[in-house]
């Protein structure tokens, strides 16, 4: 039974709650016993608590009354026959427990296991907690010995392991329901479910891992997925080798067009990311006291600039692919550049201010692909950011109605937009990420790779996947404190799978 680790051969589907439970009722019906998957539940946990926390001897399981509390015992009882010093705390009592976890708790104490009913607080010598209070499905918020003992878990120093979903984190879209367990690692079982990828749910879920527990495949065949992930996977499949023999006119030439005055930096790593995501010529639009700024150190870069509309005109008629936006301000100057691309029959990239510019005087087309952050999706659709936040799917989705093209909604599990199939989720990035110029690089990457005739969505899913999987490998284990252009050197090697 393998377990799958994030971004690494994750399964492509991501579901609701109600079609992970139909998938598993199916398995049952199909003759894998309900303690058997139990049981496969609870092995794939202990091999995941051995992996995430091998210094850990002490361990404290937090059972609550249903199945996830369940699967708690399994995995305590496991512990115990691996010789760890493990005890299980009950939030209910055992003798109201009832099928696979009522055998599930008797298996335990059979084996010699200590369980001790919950009275407000955990073992203070435990280095590891794991959270088998309620897994998926919760609706309403926490309350009463349910959320006490949430909390005394997010108290405690010891590191903690959560069961299919951190208890209180709803399974669904994401938000926290009271309060929820802050986990530094999640296994989840049978099925993705959608919450672990929305709202905040990184926050909690901490690094996540899956184990299908062997279920086939067709008990999934009738559900239809909430998203598809998106990982490395997706570069290697829709981005072609190039042909020995190739030249630089047969991958495109991008017009990068932004950087108004005092603002060459946005429009200098868009060209960049262009330039590595593999366009073969790069031209930057921008205004006319930036030039200097925008060539100094990066001479394979054009740059022209740009006084009025009519300066731009010509750049246009030579170029494949456009992006527009990074630093371009939304004065009456960057107001006429904007008016002057979209009177041409070219494939856009819209980024940053020319968003904002659009959010003034909405339109729509097909031929572009949009990347707001969370403001200025607000502004797109005249809501807060926090409202974005909240229903980042129906904000893509709305997005998507009103604007068309392609939409990628950035943020910590960035969403992509798609006509063909439930929406795309980033599995990979890290919060270093979340620090200037970032969004410029990425519009650089999905237009160099637009220039190179990539689709609209293709673009997209591989100008996100490989602009995360740079900003891994330029943080390694340090986050804090990662530039934007960190990211270009390590693009071209994500980009040649």
């Amino acid at each position: 039974m393998a377990i799958i680790l994030l971004g690494v051969d994750l399964p492509a589907a991501i579901y609701s709650t109600e079609s992970v439970r139909r998938i598993d009722r199916r398995a049952i019906a199909a003759g894998i016993a309900g303690y058997t998957l139990m049981q496969r539940a609870g092995e794939a946990a202990l091999a995941a608590a051995l992996r995430e926390f091998p210094g850990a001897r002490r361990w404290q399981v937090v059972c609550g009354g249903g199945n996830n509390g369940g699967d708690g015992y399994v995995l305590a009882r496991l512990a115990l026959a691996r010789g760890i010093d493990v005890s299980a705390v009950t939030l209910v009592a055992p003798d109201s427990l009832s099928g696979d976890a009522a055998r599930a708790h008797h298996d335990y104490v059979s084996a010699g296991g200590s369980v001790i009913a919950w009275s407000g607080s955990l073992d203070p010598r435990a280095d590891l907690l794991v959270d088998a209070i309620l897994g998926s499905g919760l609706s309403r918020n926490l309350e009463g010995a349910f959320a006490d003992a949430v909390n005394a878990i997010n108290a405690h120093p010891a590191r903690v392991l959560a069961l299919d979903v951190p208890s209180g984190l709803s399974s669904d879209s994401g938000k926290v329901l009271g309060t929820a367990v802050r986990a530094d690692h999640t296994i989840t079982f049978v099925g993705l479910k959608a919450g672990l990828f929305l709202a905040r749910a990184a926050d909690f879920t901490g690094t996540l891992s899956f184990a299908g527990l062997d279920v086939p495949p067709e008990c999934a065949q009738e559900e239809v997925p909430r998203m598809r992930t998106a990982d490395r996977r997706i570069i290697a499949r829709e981005l072609p080798a190039r042909r020995r023999s190739a030249h630089k006119n047969d991958f495109g030439h991008l017009l990068v067009i932004g950087g108004g005055p005092g603002m060459p930096g946005a429009a200098r790593l868009a060209a960049e990311g262009g330039l590595r995501a593999g366009a073969g010529l790069v031209t930057v639009a921008t205004h006319p006291a930036n030039c200097a700024t925008v060539l100094a150190g990066r001479p394979e870069l054009m740059c022209h600039g740009i006084a009025n509309e009519a300066d731009l005109a010509p750049l246009l008629r030579r170029a494949s692919t456009v992006a527009i936006g990074p630093g371009l301000g939304t004065d009456a100057w960057a107001t006429a550049l904007l008016e002057e691309t979209l009177r041409h029959d070219l494939p856009l990239v819209l980024d940053a201010d020319a968003l904002n510019l659009l959010a003034r005087s909405p339109r729509s087309r097909d031929d572009w692909v949009l990347t707001p952050h969370p403001g200025e999706a607000g502004r797109l659709l005249g809501v807060s950011a926090v409202a974005v936040q909240a229903d980042r799917l129906g904000a893509l989705g709305e997005l998507e109605r009103r604007y068309g093209g392609t939409v990628i909604l950035k943020g910590a599990g960035t969403l992509v937009s798609s006509r063909h199939g439930a929406p795309w989720v980033c599995v990979h990035g890290n919060p270093g990420m979340a620090s200037p110029g970032m969004g410029d690089v990425l519009a650089g990457v999905v237009a160099g790779l637009r220039a190179q005739g990539l689709g609209r969505e293709s673009a997209a899913l591989v100008g996100v996947t490989a602009h995360a999987l740079a900003g891994d490998a330029a943080a390694g284990r340090a986050p804090r404190g990662l530039l934007a252009s960190d990211l270009l050197a390590e693009l071209r090697r994500c980009l040649n799978p």
